[in-house]
């Protein structure tokens, strides 16, 4: 109700800004709008007009943006990059007082100045009744030209930095997603889901319906019935080593009374154009503490997390990891073929699984970072790498993405700030000791036993 308030008050407040401009608008067919009647309009918004026609200027404006062809919207972004930064004149003026007295008044003016006109230019587009999720929107027209131009992640970092104060966790409503949910929203968590489909209504049902599972999501006032951010969660007597039973039609389910464990098996991420805003964390440890006061009796709260790096790893760099490997065996890889018998699967299952280890304990990004993606979500909260599960995923996107391994990740209560600093400040990955131990595994011993009908056919 309170969503509609807002959202009502907005409306209300851009239609008297109509009656205050006496009836002019800026109304472009949409063969005629052009980036310049875009960034006409952006001047007029920026020119000191008061909340009720800002409101009303700011409305036509993202009208106008939306109706633009792709090419106009790339020229629009040049020109907000190239003419919509810092005043250049008052930014001198304020690192010159800044110079002669540097207190902190003159830091603070210093701060105001260095501002790109385009972030006010935002707050005030942010005005119009809408306007936040038009923004997300525009975001991600932006992010699929970022790479063309480099003044482009000028912008970016704009949209970022307003997007993390607009989306503070603060702000956000954790909501239960159960079959009693709006079918509207329903109908976004299986689109949204980016971990494993959703096929249809039934298999929903199955993940969100049964007394044994759990559903959450992030919302924002701003934007009605939009998830940001969900997560599935299982409750399980044990921490499990594979998708296929959890999502399994015909398990057998678990009562909550009797669970001990609490697996987080998907987390998606909604809006593409929130990209590098953090909410997993947040999401994380809200829920955490939701299941806790329901049941009290869970004592571990683990993850089942794909890696869907590290078959791309495997074949990465001048010397990939993967010509470690006897010929053979990397022949097999190419393929699907090693799932047909046991003895191929033990021969890739010894070859990977150390790999698998050396892959998040000594792998690292150019920033000194985990080159796994999850990875990096996971130990930054403060999760320990608690298990390498073998063929964990057998769907043709896990085999494809980490030859069907996945992993646990451990959220120690106890445990979990200690992790964080060790990760944050030391770059630390901490990890069980079962799968340090995998590290000492020898990748090119496997074949020492092979039979005479080739090297595949191992014991």
């Amino acid at each position: 109700m309170s969503n509609a308030f807002f959202s009502d008050l907005l409306t209300s407040i851009a239609e008297r800004g109509r009656n205050l401009l006496d009836g002019r608008s800026w109304s472009f067919s949409e063969a005629s709008v052009t980036a310049a009647d875009v960034l006409a309009l952006c001047g007029a918004l920026l020119s000191g007009r008061g909340e009720a026609t800002g409101a009303v200027i700011a409305r036509e404006t993202l009208d106008a943006f939306a109706r633009l062809p792709e090419a106009a919207r790339k020229s629009f972004f040049e020109v907000l990059a190239r003419e919509f930064g810092p005043d250049q004149a008052q930014l001198e003026r304020a690192v010159e007082a800044f110079r002669l007295a540097p207190d902190g008044a003159a830091a603070s003016r210093l701060h105001y100045m260095s501002e790109p006109r385009r972030q006010e230019l935002f707050r005030r587009l942010n005005r119009a009744p809408g306007g936040t999720k038009d923004l997300v929107a525009m975001r991600v027209d932006l992010l699929k030209i970022c790479n063309e131009v480099a003044e482009f992640a000028l912008i970016d970092a704009d949209f970022v930095h307003l997007f993390n104060s607009w989306f503070n966790p603060g702000f956000l409503v954790l909501r239960h997603i159960d079959w009693g949910t709006p079918a509207n929203i329903l109908e976004k968590i299986i689109r949204y889901e980016a971990v494993h489909q959703i096929h249809d209504w039934d298999d929903l049902r199955r993940r969100i319906d049964p007394k044994d599972r759990r559903c959450y999501a992030f919302f924002h006032p701003a934007l009605i019935d939009e998830p940001l951010i969900f997560v599935e969660v299982a409750l399980t007597a044990a921490m499990p080593d594979n998708i296929q039973g959890l999502l399994a039609a015909d398990r057998a389910l678990e009562h909550p009374e009797k669970a001990r464990t609490a697996v987080f098996y998907s987390i998606s991420n909604c809006q593409q154009g929130l990209s590098g805003v953090s909410f997993g964390n947040f999401l994380i440890k809200q829920v955490v503490e939701e299941l806790r006061r329901e049941l009290p009796h869970l004592d571990q709260f683990v993850t089942l997390s794909p890696v869907p790096g590290f078959m791309k790893w495997l074949s990465s760099g001048d010397a990939p990891p993967i010509s470690r490997l006897e010929q053979a065996l990397r022949d097999l890889l190419m393929t699907d073929d090693w799932l047909e018998s046991p003895e191929k699967q033990e021969a890739v299952r010894r070859a990977l699984e150390p790999m698998a280890a050396e892959y998040f304990l000594k792998a690292k990004s150019q920033k000194g970072r985990p080159v796994d993606p999850v990875a990096r979500f996971h130990l930054g909260n403060g999760a320990r790498l608690e298990r390498i599960n073998w063929l964990g995923d057998r769907s043709p996107k896990g085999l494809r993405e980490s030859a069907g391994i996945m992993v646990n990740y451990l959220y120690d209560l106890e445990e979990i700030e200690a992790n964080h600093e060790a990760f944050l400040n030391k770059g630390e990955v901490v990890a069980a000791s079962a799968v340090k131990k995998l590290l000492r595994g020898d990748t090119r011993s496997m074949f020492s036993r092979q039979s005479p009908s080739g090297p595949v056919a191992t014991t």
